[in-house]
């Protein structure tokens, strides 16, 4: 699943290529990705508006648009918005495009598609079909987004330390709730707890305030390392151009089960915690 850095590269991207462009049509053959209203009011409503902001809220892309409406799109899974001209053949949406965008199968699983003014496109390829997209009025978005966390580059330590320290359960657990805090899924929430030896079962009321900051700082190094990086594409995660992030090439415990831990040569083993398979050392992360 695209956590916060895949879902900010993929937010930056579109800054860079959308900002200011009309929408002219909207195509779907998965009209139930539209989730709170019928795809023949979304597809009236968004023609001739134009994208005025892109900007990210937990694991959610927002485009605001002109008329004080907003399309929001939650990638679920397996999904990522891919930009360029794509053509239908066969009742298959496929990319023009030389490259990844043509090249790749994971940007083939075309569900819908967005014309631009311009003659561009923005496609959303969802190879499970989990994706979401809503129609708001921007106004509402408040609301639609009350249930969230906080962001995690938007807080102090102190506040940090009084979210984590009301809750209750494992370390892994709370880390993954986005009505906690947005944007850690089960990547970054393996690759946090490995770089501060913190094992994935341990309780909220044992932690010590120094593992208390050391999660709070290497949340924040991770994600920036990651945004950096393009975030990781060690599965179907694409950015907007179709390209592969390249984060997996430094993930120190997420999928390396069986694969030596890169601090004490033992061996990272797997095990479902909170729901998740769970990647840790056990030698390091001691419980």
């Amino acid at each position: 699943m695209p956590e916060l850095p895949e879902v900010e590269t993929t937010v930056n991207g579109l800054r860079s290529k959308v900002i200011g462009l009309s929408f002219f049509d909207v195509y779907s053959d998965t009209k139930k990705l539209i989730k709170n209203t019928s795809f023949k009011t979304f597809q009236k409503t968004i023609k001739g508006k134009k994208i005025i902001k892109v900007w990210r809220r937990g694991k959610n892309i927002i485009m605001d648009l002109s008329g004080g409406y907003s399309i929001l799109v939650h990638l679920k899974m397996t999904g990522h918005l891919l930009y360029g001209t794509y053509q239908k053949k066969k009742d298959k949406w496929i990319s023009i495009d030389k490259g990844p965008l043509s090249a790749d199968k994971f940007n083939g699983y075309i569900r819908l598609i967005f014309l631009f003014n311009n003659k561009q496109m923005l496609a959303l390829s969802d190879l499970r079909k989990f994706a979401l997209v809503e129609l708001h009025k921007t106004k509402d978005l408040d609301q639609r987004f009350s249930y969230l966390g906080p962001e995690p580059f938007k807080i102090t330590f102190k506040t940090f330390k009084d979210i984590l320290t009301g809750q209750r359960g494992k370390i892994k657990q709370v880390l993954l709730n986005q009505n906690v805090l947005v944007g850690i899924g089960n990547i970054y929430a393996d690759e946090i707890l490995w770089k501060t030896k913190i094992h994935p079962k341990r309780t909220i009321d044992s932690l010590k305030e120094k593992e208390l900051k050391d999660i709070y700082s290497s949340m924040k190094t991770i994600f920036k390392k990651s945004i950096k990086f393009q975030g990781t594409s060690s599965s179907d995660y694409r950015g907007i151009l179709g390209e592969r992030g390249s984060f997996q090439d430094y993930l120190k415990a997420y999928k390396r089960d069986n694969k030596e831990c890169f601090r004490c040569k033992t061996k990272i083993i797997k095990e479902k915690i909170a729901g998740r398979g769970t990647h840790f050392c056990p030698h390091c992360q001691k419980l």
